[in-house]
């Protein structure tokens, strides 16, 4: 090798040399450096966080359980804009365009009354079981409903009117009487569905009903059973199905301590929100129809009776069957025994 070519090169190793030796950078530790960024950018832990978000990848923790080691989950930051972006606004519309439409409803076609007055004679049309477990679950739901929504909307919607001190303490009272009512409602639609399924089976004139809509616009009284074909809509619609992916969902996310995964959490917890949204939203047309809708309607829940006309009227073929004899009042169909009615002078309300 020629000397020049030698010297050449010798004199590039020690640029290079020197370059490093003075770069303080490069000559520093990564500890060094990373304590000199602290002091320079004292909130930029960038490549820390880089590392910990590194997906599936688990650090040493000292707490035990699935997922323990795994601190920041990619798809959990996609939950919340989820959550927060679609779920919470359109659950929130949803609801108040329900409320809208049944209130527009309310305004142009008013209660449906009974045409013929009251005949003194009442027939019993819920035991005491019955409404007691109804009301159960009714009661049940609707505190479930405003304090989901307090928690879920609460700081979009009451935050800013009530401060924070005061949201604090609402949200808390919310999100505890959430979850120990939950089991509640459960078992009391349990019960629910027992007492009411044979009532609620499709018949044929069920679909007489859909297709004139329940007479709801023209004022027409519809021919049913002891439950026309909307009751028993809401019934399997919303009370089986909804109701059982309400339930299913809320225990997954009230019980975390039986080690599910965040996945499992994440997915319970936008089915849980989801199916609750449009449950509550359907709710309003049952209770529309159950308190101010139909005139007569709440006394036969509240006190179990209701008046001949009324029965006649609305439920045409229950009372046939009633008065007939083939079924007996306030129990199940296919019981051959003459119908109860309550004494003539007992008042209706």
């Amino acid at each position: 090798m020629k000397p020049i070519s030698v010297l050449w090169r010798g004199v590039f190793a020690l640029a290079l040399l020197l370059y490093f030796a003075n770069d303080p950078a490069l000559a520093q530790s990564p500890q060094e450096t990373a304590a000199q960024r602290q002091q320079t950018q004292p909130y930029n832990n960038a490549p820390v966080w880089r590392e910990v978000r590194k997906e599936g990848q688990e650090h040493f923790t000292t707490t035990r359980g699935r997922e323990a080691g795994v601190l920041i989950q990619t798809y959990g930051q996609t939950w919340r804009e989820l959550r927060n972006s679609w779920i919470v606004p359109i659950a929130g519309w949803l609801i108040i365009a329900f409320a809208c439409a049944i209130g527009l409803f309310y305004w142009g076609r008013g209660p449906i009354k009974v045409r013929e007055g009251p005949t003194g004679r009442l027939i019993h049309r819920f035991t005491p079981l019955e409404r007691g477990t109804h009301w159960t679950m009714a009661i049940s739901f609707c505190l479930l409903g405003i304090s989901g929504l307090i928690t879920m909307a609460g700081k979009y919607v009451l935050l800013p009117v009530i401060g924070y001190t005061l949201f604090s303490w609402l949200a808390e009272i919310a999100k505890t009487l959430h979850n120990f009512l939950g089991p509640v409602f459960l078992a009391s639609a349990v019960v629910f569905i027992v007492l009411y399924i044979k009532d609620m089976l499709p018949r044929r004139y069920d679909f007489t009903w859909f297709l004139k809509g329940g007479g709801m616009l023209t004022g027409e009284h519809i021919p049913s059973g002891k439950f026309n074909a909307g009751e028993k809509l809401w019934f399997w619609g919303g009370v089986v199905v909804l109701a059982f992916v309400v339930c299913v969902s809320g225990l997954i996310l009230d019980f975390p301590n039986f080690d599910q995964s965040r996945l499992v959490m994440i997915i319970a917890s936008i089915t849980h929100s989801v199916a609750a949204g449009f449950m509550i939203a359907l709710s309003f047309f049952h209770i529309y129809m159950g308190s101010i809708g139909v005139e007569g309607a709440y006394e036969g829940m509240r006190y179990g009776y209701v008046d001949e006309s009324w029965a006649k009227e609305h439920h045409a073929f229950w009372y046939e069957d009633v008065k007939s004899g083939r079924i007996q009042a306030g129990s199940a169909e296919g019981t051959p025994e003459a119908p109860r009615l309550a004494p003539a002078s007992r008042d209706s309300t």
